[in-house]
């Protein structure tokens, strides 16, 4: 698998904090997407979906799983009744590799922290994964989705 070093820049972005099992998390980007779309925040290049994993799924149980559902904005969120607020994902040096197929699955991050980190000589940063879903949407099959996933270092 092809892991680079890159920087990441700071990134504003409105988020959605999803707690619980993994299998409810559709319901929380839901809440996410009809934010979106009501803000009309609608061109992928612009507004960057992204998901900040602070637990593993495989390895949490399913009540203490906890992820942020993020989209990258230029503007504050105002008040809203989906519960979208305001965060920022930190900018910094990070492994990046690129998973392709379906998001529940994920093999670039099992890479990156399982095989890569312990090889690598680097250090964890101190903020959690994060995956940035490169395509999204009802139309893009499993097979096809393409998420970058970033592993902060030191």
């Amino acid at each position: 698998m092809d892991v680079q070093i890159v920087l990441f820049p700071e990134t504003k972005v409105a988020a959605i904090e999803h707690r619980g099992s993994p299998s409810l998390e559709h319901d929380t980007v839901r809440k996410l997407v009809a934010w979106k779309l009501e803000n009309g925040l609608r061109d992928p290049l612009k507004y960057r979906s992204y998901g900040v994993h602070y637990t593993d799924p495989r390895t949490t149980p399913p009540s203490e799983h906890r992820v942020d559902f993020c989209l990258s904005i230029e503007e504050d969120v105002g008040q809203n009744p989906y519960g979208i607020t305001n965060k920022v994902l930190r900018g910094g040096r990070c492994a990046r590799a690129r998973d392709v197929g379906a998001r529940s699955n994920n093999q670039a991050a099992a890479y990156l922290y399982e095989q890569w980190l312990p090889r690598s000589g680097e250090s964890l940063g101190d903020f959690p994964m994060f995956f940035h879903y490169v395509n999204v949407g009802p139309s893009v099959r499993e097979e096809e989705m393409i998420t970058d996933v970033y592993l902060p270092l030191k």
